[in-house]
């Protein structure tokens, strides 16, 4: 059997085992994107390269087969640098957002589009569960928040921006009708006790992610009622009844308030496990350092969030603030350093005419609708409904699984790297309800070709065109149903990226 050097690991293999196969053995993991062991295909991508270090070459790991004496670097700065490259790449061909542009502008990170299909679909309280995963207070937030998703919604090219924010209060109304409102599953409760000073928006939402943590939390104010600086919004925007179901209902998930209660950091250190100040633009908090990334003081177990840090003008940002320090004080309590990540994201731009035109396919007809009963009191269901309709699904079908954007954030590719010129214009296929085919998210690997061969009797895929303009598309015009009918969930759980992907998407 031939033996082999994979970083310094002395390995030996059957006669014919590529070098891939025989760095599994070893222990190591290669990157893999236009290689999958159950289709016969030929290495194109170049992710999964290693270096001989006996020739200087980089090679494809997937298909050469090893050779006795071979030295192979397989994780070195070197290799993983020429696979960054080659990710670069394949992003600098690679049209399509990982994200939709409203989620990516909203700071709370809310799955807006999933939002809105299942209200499209009627199915109001797994709409909320959507927004209850990012959003702490989605009654109070429906009513003032910026909306800067719809700022950047591309529906707004075609008879305006979906109506976000009153969907999203859509969600939380219609819950607030019910005898039992909904609550996000809570984590095992972890024994551990947060003081937080200060029941404004930060604070509310502080205690609200650290409760579906498994903590207590207390939140103390020296006013009468909760709300801090909310409670000077006018009427008009925000109706009181409205601010207190909200906090109702944080009373209901386990929070504690002491109201009339003037309490200092110092004061609480001994009797909690952390202690969280959030009173306000008129605290003075100046002897503190804070730490901007963890929001921990130099204090031993004393944080700070909200506009007692710097003034915040806008509600959401205040409110996602409160969801950071609280993913903070869990890990501090876990003994760990919180570190946020920010996922690559694919992104390209503005529609064209014509692209706009593609994405209506998986809308409807028809201008940005207002509640007829005016903002404050929002959509009936039908209004809801319809409006959600109105949605063009700009994301990825496949933006959990697409392995184009998990190994550029792995690797940390950047999409700009290597792109030169005007991008391609987008196109959708269809094959109803089960599939769609983004042709410019495809990195012509050509595993769809070899599984769809399987059945001769289909047109399948093929190469079609030459050099930069080679793409990978169905012969002959002809449809979808025509080429892979059979072969089309193959086909979807085949591709590496979210070229081809399941009509319904992964959820």
């Amino acid at each position: 059997m031939p033996t082999l050097k994979i970083d310094n690991t002395e390995i030996s293999v059957p006669e014919g085992t590529t070098i891939l196969k025989a760095a599994e053995q070893a222990g190591f993991h290669i990157p893999v994107m236009c290689y999958n062991e159950n289709v016969l295909n030929h290495a194109s991508c170049m992710v999964c390269a290693v270096k001989n270090n006996l020739t200087g070459e980089f090679i494809p790991s997937c298909e050469a087969k090893v050779i006795d004496g071979m030295d192979i670097s397989c994780e070195t700065p070197e290799v993983k640098t020429f696979r960054k490259d080659a990710l670069e790449l394949l992003l600098s061909d690679h049209v399509g957002d990982c994200e939709a542009p409203c989620r990516v502008s909203c700071p709370s990170n809310l799955d807006i589009p999933q939002m809105n299909r299942l209200i499209a679909d009627g199915k109001f309280t797994e709409a909320l569960k959507v927004v209850r995963e990012e959003v702490a207070l989605p009654l109070i937030l429906g009513h003032i928040c910026s909306a800067t998703c719809e700022n950047a919604c591309r529906r707004k090219q075609a008879g305006g921006a979906i109506s976000i924010c009153q969907l999203q209060k859509f969600t939380a109304l219609e819950d607030l009708k019910k005898e039992q409102n909904y609550f996000p599953e809570k984590k095992p409760q972890t024994g551990k006790t947060i003081a937080i000073i200060g029941a404004g928006i930060a604070g509310l939402s502080t205690a609200y992610h650290l409760l579906k943590d498994g903590h207590k939390c207390i939140i103390f104010d020296k006013n009468e009622f909760a709300g801090g600086s909310l409670l000077d919004v006018s009427e008009n925007e925000l109706p009181r009844n409205i601010l207190n179901s909200e906090i109702d209902i944080l009373k209901q998930f386990g929070a504690e308030f002491r109201l009339n209660s003037e309490v200092s950091y110092n004061l609480l250190q001994k009797d909690f496990n952390t202690v969280i100040i959030s009173t306000g633009s008129n605290s003075n908090i100046q002897s503190l350092d804070i730490d901007n990334e963890t929001f921990q003081t130099n204090i031993k177990g004393v944080f700070a969030c909200g506009s007692v840090i710097k003034p915040i003008k806008m509600a959401v940002k205040a409110m996602v603030q409160g969801k950071t320090v609280a993913h903070s004080v869990n890990a501090y309590l876990s003994g760990n350093k919180y570190n946020f990540h920010k996922q690559f994201n694919s992104r390209f731009g503005k529609l064209s005419e014509i692209e706009v035109i593609e994405y209506l396919k998986e809308s409807v007809e028809g201008n940005r609708l207002n509640p007829k009963q005016g903002n404050l009191l929002g959509f009936t269901a039908e209004e809801a409904i319809t409006e959600a309709k109105r949605c063009m699904r700009c994301d990825c079908r496949k933006s959990k699984s697409c392995k184009l954007r998990n190994l550029s954030d792995f690797y940390n590719a950047k999409q700009q790297t290597f792109n030169f010129g005007e991008r391609k214009t987008i196109r959708k296929l269809f094959q109803q309800n089960v599939l769609v085919y983004e042709l410019e998210k495809c990195i012509k690997c050509g595993l769809c070709i070899k599984v769809a061969s399987k059945n001769p009797k289909l047109a399948g895929f093929a190469y079609i065109g030459r050099g930069f303009d080679i793409k990978i598309d169905t012969p002959f015009n002809k449809s979808l149903e025509e080429a892979i009918s059979t072969s089309a969930k193959e086909c979807i759980n085949t591709c590496p990226t979210g070229a081809l992907a399941d009509y319904n998407g992964e959820n």
